[in-house]
This record gives structure tokens, sequence and C-alpha cells, in this order.
């Protein structure tokens, strides 16, 4: 269960973000209205939110899940494998350090974004891609290690995240798209495939018995909704535009 969450409000330099989705410019008002729209279904969820003010020096930086990782024993700072997003991690230290929580750090050459790792239980996967290095996930695999933790890691190549493609909605259920269907490691849980049709909805959030499922992707909704979750359907467009999914708004964690 979590009991908390960080997020920051977009940046109107937002504009200026990394992004492969050839969906437009987004719209910062209407971002910052959907930032709100998500920060609601959040405090639904039962989670004390924290908004932290907006960084216009980086225009991704509304996107805090890449930048730290919570475990239940600790929080690891990452190191973004987007140079212009290595930034943020300061950015983030002082929200993160507020917890009480221990800190641990990713260090060069090594680079981790949070977005590429996914947590089942105690055991933590790991996506290689062009955001996180061998290097990187070699680091975090011993520093779960040393709290008791497990990692592993997952060849990837289609994706941009990890979890792009794919969500843990606990109770043994996964969603899944693309590249990640039919991998040997996922095969082990109740997958439920997304059509890439569909394939921006595979990034759905469960947080206390419900999900979040972006707006729009009713076939997902009606499938999450038939495992006996709660759903909560959240507008996205403008972050789908940056490539970003309901996930990489917020650090969700329990105190």
């Amino acid at each position: 269960m979590f009991t908390n969450a960080i997020v920051r409000q977009p940046a109107k330099s937002m504009i200026e973000g990394l992004s492969e989705a050839n969906l437009g410019s987004p719209n910062y008002q209407l971002a910052c209205e959907q930032h709100a729209g998500y920060v609601k279904a959040l405090i639904e969820c039962g989670l004390s939110v924290t908004v932290l003010d907006a960084v216009e020096e980086f225009p991704d930086s509304c996107f805090v899940e890449d930048v730290a990782l919570f475990t239940p024993t600790c929080v690891i700072l990452t190191r973004p494998g987007a140079p212009t997003r290595q930034g943020e991690v300061a950015h983030i230290e002082a929200a993160v350090r507020s917890t009480g929580k221990t800190i641990e750090v990713i260090e060069a050459p090594g680079t981790i974004e949070a977005g590429d790792v996914m947590m089942v239980g105690n055991h933590y996967y790991i996506g290689l891609s062009d955001r996180t290095n061998a290097n990187g996930a070699e680091q975090l695999i011993g520093l779960l290690n040393k709290y008791e933790m497990t990692g592993s890691v997952v060849e990837m190549s289609e994706m941009l995240h990890l979890k792009t493609g794919l969500s843990y909605l606990e109770g043994n259920n996964l969603l899944a798209c693309g590249e990640f269907v039919n991998k040997a490691e996922f095969q082990q849980y109740e997958l439920t495939e997304i059509p890439m049709a569909n394939s921006y909805s595979a990034n759905s959030v469960w947080i206390n018995g419900t999900v979040l499922v972006p707006a729009g992707f009713t076939e997902t909704s009606a499938a999450v909704k038939a495992m006996g979750y709660g759903v909560i359907e959240v507008p996205m467009s403008e972050f789908q535009k940056l490539d970003g999914g309901l996930s990489c708004l917020s650090l969700r964690f329990s105190i």
C-alpha cells in the first residue's frame, strides 16, 4: 500500500521536452489542467501528495519517476541516460531526503531512468534501454542486494522505457504490449496483452487497489475492471506528446 506521492508542476518550457511521439507540441495550459486532475486522482486513491514547483531549466522535470527510485527500505537517486535530464536529480534530492529514507546514488558511467524499473514484490525488473545501461543496472542490483532485495535485467529494443509497455497491477496481474508479451520472464504472471494500437495505456498505475488508466482507452479500462480493480480514467494527451505516461508523473511510496 502507498501513503504518499511526490509530483512536480509542469514547466512552461515543457513544449521543448524530449519526444519521439510525433504528436505535436503540448498545450501548456491544458497540461496544467491534466496534471491537476492527475493529482486529484492520487488523492482519491488515498495518497498525501507533495507538489513541487516547476523547474523551467528542465523541460521534462515533471516526469519525476525517472530521477528517483523508492523502495520500502531506501531511495536510489538515479542518473538519467538523457544528458539534458541529469540535472533534474539535484532538484528532487531535498524532497526525497525529507521522507527520512536512506539515500543511495547511481554513479557515472552508469545510467538509470526509473521508468525502466518495474517492482514486483521484492524483485525489480530493469530494462536495458537507450536511457539505462548495463553499468547502471549492475549498480542498481548491487544496491538492491544490500537491502535484501533482488533485480534482473530485461533486454529490450523497441520501447523507450520498460514501463512504456508494462504495468504490474499486483495480484499477479500484468499488462504488456509489443516486445514484452512473449518475454520468458513475464510468463509466470497473468498477462493481459494490450494491442499496439492501445500501447500508451499499457502504462497504467496500481495504487491501493485502484488502477489509473489514461482516458480514451476503453478496452484497457474494461480489461482492468474485469480483473476486479477499481478504475480512474485520467486525461493525459499533453503528456503523451512528450512520451510521458501515468507512472512517469509521480513518485509513490509509503512512510
